[in-house]
This record gives structure tokens, C-alpha cells and sequence, in this order.
């Protein structure tokens, strides 16, 4: 009997980097060699605190950013061998939601004619199509069709963001990075959201990159989660396994930081505390970029950058100090 094969990935990055110059001859390392793979179907997760270039490397995903370094393709192309006109045909299938649908949506234009906007940005010129295309997806994602003719101000938070996930769904991508997508939301909403999110995934077969600072979420809807810091990643895994057995000191870090629901005498752990601030990206640390707050820094830490490593099957982590 045949081995079932491994899918072929949606998304390639290796040793991926995005560099911004600044004055003075300086370079600011945003992202800084990360690699990794996304495959058609998954949500996978990217976590790290504000500053890690987690924002930055979506909007490389997706093409908004040229990297400087390294490698990406998309569905096995590199978008920067594109022509325009093949670009702009190639990217619908990758698209991008943004954290604040506040400055996403013009306060000036209708509702319908806000999701409409991809169809016509694409070349779709047939108006009544485009606006039956566009109350169908705002149906979908539970607007209905009273809402077409509204101004964003007429709008909660929670349905101004299913406004951006109709948009985003007019032009039937395979994959879409959601940066804090949930970020601004009440709690209350934010679970209606992640669940309309898994609704869609199974009903189009789509693709999440999900961007977040919030251990919870990423963990309740990813299938793998890659943890950033300082424009690298530290550690990437399957949810189950990273949130249970993080490998690396900063993912043990981040998860003992999360709030318990329990009082302080029955909690069996204490927080691990992580002393000073995230360095800058301008002039990042030699060896090891975690090591300057890392309990566990040693003078390797210092001296060399560790490698990427498979610790266990599917388990990822940059750490000279980790134990499989």
C-alpha cells in the first residue's frame, strides 16, 4: 500500500529577509532569515510580542513587501519574476486582512461598494455582477443586504470586520495572512469571528496565516504556530505539542505569562519574568538574538547564532540549549 505523499506547500519561505535602510548607512532587519512552509488547508499561526516583525513578514507573504533576502514562492512561483499584468492576476489567490477595519474601510463609501472594490481593482467591469457578487459574500459572512447601503460609521467593530472578510472573499483566494484580525474586538465578538473564520476554512478550503500577540487564540485555531522574536523565529511546532512542550525559553516564557483562571495559592507554577526590553533591529544582539533577556544565556549564546533545527518530528527550534 502506497504512502499517503505530503502536499506540496501554498507557501515556501527560506531564509527569508526584509530590510529597511535607514540614514547614516544603517539597516533595519525587520526579518531576518526565517523559513518555513504553509499547506493548502492549515492555519498557521505566528506569535511574538510588539516589534518582532511578525506585521512585516505578512505583508512579504503576501507581496506588499519585496524581500530583500532569501526566498518566498507562492504556489511554487516567485512573485518577483512576475510581469505586472501577471502579477496582478497571480495575486488574488493571496490576500491580506489588517488589523484595524476602522482604517481599512473609507468612512465615504458605502458598504457594498467597499466590497466591490477588489472585483473592479481586478478588471471586472460588469456592475450588477460585481454587486451581486459582493451581497453574496456579505451574506455568507452573516450581513445582510440591508447592510450594502450603510456608511462604515453605521457599524459595530465585530460587523466591520465581517465587512473586510467579505471583501477579501469577492476574489476567492487559496490563502489569506489575517493580521490581528481579532485584535480590536470585544471578547464577546471575537469568538463569533475565529468561529466564522473556521466556517469559511471548511467551506472554501482556504488558508490562514494568522498573525497574532495572543498565545490564546493562535493556540485555539492554528494547526502549527511559528514563534517570532527580533525579526527571527525561535521555535515552530505543531499547536498541541508547543503549547504543552515548548522547546525553546522564550515560548515557555510567553505561555507562562498567560492569565490562569485560578488564585495565586493554587497555581503550581510561577510566571517566567523576562527582564529589559526587545532589542533594536537596527543593532540586534550578536549569537543568539533572544540571549540579552534569556534566563538560560550562556557565552555560546553570545558567540553564535544557533541553527534551525528538527528536535522532534515537525518541531523546529533556534536554541543551543534545548532538550527534545
Amino acid at each position: 500500500m502506497a504512502e499517503p505523499q505530503t502536499p506540496q506547500p501554498l507557501l515556501q519561505a527560506r531564509d527569508l529577509c526584509v530590510e529597511f535602510p535607514l540614514p547614516r548607512r544603517r539597516t533595519l532587519k525587520a526579518v531576518n532569515g526565517v523559513s518555513f512552509d504553509v499547506y493548502p488547508g492549515e492555519t498557521f499561526g505566528v506569535i511574538g510580542e510588539s516589534g518582532s516583525g511578525k506585521t512585516t513578514l505578512g505583508r512579504a507573504l503576501v507581496s506588499l513587501i519585496r524581500p530583500t533576502g532569501g526566498q518566498l514562492l507562492q504556489d511554487g512561483v516567485d512573485p518577483g519574476t512576475l510581469s505586472r499584468a501577471a502579477m496582478r492576476e497571480h495575486r488574488r489567490d493571496f490576500q491580506i486582512m489588517f488589523q484595524d477595519p476602522n482604517a481599512a474601510l473609507n468612512p465615504r463609501v458605502r458598504i457594498v461598494d467597499s466590497v466591490m472594490e477588489p472585483l473592479e481593482v481586478a478588471g471586472h467591469r460588469d456592475a450588477r455582477a460585481n454587486r451581486e457578487a459582493a451581497l453574496q459574500a456579505m451574506a455568507r459572512v452573516g450581513l445582510p443586504a440591508a447592510f450594502a447601503d450603510r456608511y462604515p460609521h453605521q457599524l459595530s467593530g465585530g460587523q466591520k470586520q465581517r465587512v473586510i472578510i467579505a471583501r477579501a472573499l469577492t476574489l476567492k483566494p487559496r490563502l489569506i495572512v489575517c493580521d490581528e484580525v481579532v485584535a480590536a474586538l470585544d471578547v464577546s465578538i471575537r469568538g463569533e469571528v475565529l468561529n466564522l473564520f473556521a466556517d469559511l476554512q471548511r467551506e472554501f478550503g482556504l488558508t490562514y496565516v494568522f498573525i497574532t500577540h495572543d498565545l490564546s487564540v493562535v493556540s485555539h485555531i492554528s494547526d502549527r504556530i511559528a514563534v517570532m522574536y527580533l525579526g527571527c523565529l525561535m521555535e515552530l511546532g505543531p499547536a498541541e505539542a508547543l503549547a504543552e512542550r515548548p522547546l525553546h525559553p522564550y515560548t515557555q516564557a510567553l505561555l507562562s505569562a498567560e492569565p490562569v483562571a485560578l488564585p495565586r495559592s493554587m497555581r503550581h507554577e510561577r510566571p517566567i519574568e523576562l527582564r529589559g526590553e526587545i532589542p533594536s533591529p537596527v543593532d540586534p544582539p550578536s549569537g543568539c538574538p533572544f540571549r540579552t533577556r534569556c534566563p538560560q544565556a550562556t557565552d555560546t549564546c553570545a558567540a553564535s547564532r544557533p541553527a534551525w533545527q528538527e528536535r522532534r518530528p515537525g518541531h523546529w527550534v533556534a536554541c543551543h540549549h534545548a532538550q527534545a
